[in-house]
């Protein structure tokens, strides 16, 4: 038996950049914890500690989905971390607001990881996308695709920190509802950044330049 594709094999035989969406399900798995934990709150008359565990449930459930389905270990791990967080946080605060400080920390993480690789000039966009194309970090030596993916990158600084910004203020006002409304909001503004990341990266190559798929190094013979 030939064992399953993961998430982003599937997505580099598709479009390069299919896999930083997740598809529906992605989509679905990312946004289930934080929205389950709102609507067991509320249904329970504010019952923090049934929230709490649905959210952990959950999150341990989809961890093991997600291994079984082949995703590395690492970005399950995180996305766990990120529930597991969260749900301590609510937990030995006594706030159900307080649930959503850690996906906060996470943008704003994201953003700084995506800002420091840029000016270090590792692209996270590039690091993400150049496995998935099939030339690993070959595109570094390629100052088009370098450039390309230093620009596109900056757009996924400003959707963390714009996502950063959204929930901070519903997090002061305790609006559950609407912290659990703009999930799928969110995951809309990814797939806008992921279209306009494409745009960025073919309008910054010029237009001789073979594409992602093929890293035009100097020196080095094209076939």
């Amino acid at each position: 038996m030939t064992p399953p594709e993961s998430a982003a094999q599937h997505a580099g035989n598709s479009h390069p950049l299919a896999a930083l969406i997740g598809g529906p399900r992605g989509a679905l798995e990312s946004m289930l914890p934080p929205v389950a934990f709102v609507v067991v709150y509320l249904a329970t008359n504010s019952n923090l500690s049934a929230a709490v565990i649905t959210a952990l449930v959950i999150g341990f459930g989809l961890a093991g989905l997600r291994l079984r389905r082949g995703e590395k270990p690492v970005r399950v791990t995180g996305a766990l971390l990120v529930v597991v967080l969260a749900a301590l946080v609510a937990y030995y605060t006594g706030s159900a607001a307080a649930y959503f400080w850690p996906l906060v920390l996470a943008n704003i993480a994201s953003a700084l990881a995506f800002a420091f690789s840029i000016l270090i000039r590792w692209p996270l966009l590039g690091v993400i996308v150049g496995p998935i194309t099939g030339t690993g970090m070959r595109w570094r030596k390629d100052p088009d695709l370098l450039r390309a993916y230093s620009r596109a990158s900056w757009l996924w600084v400003l959707l963390n920190v714009v996502r950063a910004a959204v929930q901070v203020p519903l997090i002061q006002g305790e609006d559950l509802w609407a912290l659990a409304a703009v999930r799928p909001v969110f995951y809309l503004m990814v797939i806008g950044v992921v279209l306009w990341s494409w745009r960025v990266i073919k309008k910054a190559l010029p237009a001789d330049h073979p594409g992602i798929r093929s890293p035009r190094i100097p020196g080095e013979v094209q076939n």
